[in-house]
């Protein structure tokens, strides 16, 4: 039998933890944390829409995903501070928004956006899937205060949506890699999806070896697998009527 350094089986997620309400000023906020990542994640309203939709009568989702400096081994360099674009966290940034937009009928939001900001506390792999499945707590936090003020006649939110990293190494099919299999791994998938289980985003990479579609196939089933059990603890935490105080 294959075992990993942390003792999981093939097809075992790290251990998950979801609080809400983590901070005090955001309109949603969530600290997840996927065995040894940490991620926060902040929803803020936006009473404006970007300028290609002003006047549509519809709204926007936009994300923001950082890594603070010394959230990995050693010391990442602060891009703001030196006023760079910093191009992983750019496309980490879209792919966020992109997801999450997919859960949303944009057009019962209004003219208003969601900001959604992913900010990683420390990491050891899977912090793009930790954003997205934490930032849709946040949102849909947000969401909520939103139709309790009747601020929205109705909620936008259509589907829940969560992700999760699968991936191929040393010829073994993994559920969920931390950082040291992440970084070893022959190939390494991140797969979105919705809870009818439709697919928003696959992200493959043939890192050290291509991969059959055989093999490919067994990795899609197996994020299902993984991403069934996030949909049913972001449940668990959205329903969980004791964690609606805040903990910063």
């Amino acid at each position: 039998m294959f075992l990993r350094e942390d003792s999981r089986q093939y097809n075992e997620l790290r251990p998950i933890e979801i609080t809400r309400n983590f901070t005090k000023y955001a309109e949603g906020s969530v600290f997840i944390k996927f065995g040894n990542t940490c991620v926060l994640c902040n929803a803020t309203v936006d009473e404006s829409v970007p300028a290609f939709l002003k006047g549509k009568g519809t709204g926007w989702l936009t994300a923001e995903y950082s890594m603070l400096p010394r959230s990995t081994h050693s010391r990442i360099k602060r891009y703001s501070a030196a006023n760079q674009a910093n191009p992983r966290a750019v496309e980490i940034s879209r792919l966020i928004g992109r997801s999450l937009r997919a859960s949303l009928d944009l057009d019962l939001l209004g003219e208003r956006q969601i900001i959604i900001d992913c900010d990683v506390i420390q990491a050891d792999g899977g912090t793009r899937t930790a954003s997205i499945t934490g930032a849709f707590i946040a949102l849909q936090d947000a969401i909520s205060k939103l139709v309790k003020l009747k601020v929205l006649a109705k909620n936008p939110i259509k589907n829940a949506i969560a992700a999760v990293s699968v991936g191929l190494y040393q010829d073994q099919l993994l559920l969920d890699l931390d950082y040291n299999e992440d970084s070893n791994a022959a190939a390494d998938i991140n797969v979105v999806m919705l809870d009818d289980l439709s697919i928003v985003e696959i992200q493959a990479t043939a890192e050290k070896t291509t991969f059959s579609r055989d093999t490919f196939n067994l990795l899609i089933d197996l994020s299902q697998v993984g991403i069934m059990q996030l949909l049913q603890m972001q449940k668990a935490a959205l329903n969980n009527l004791e964690d609606n105080t805040t903990k910063c």
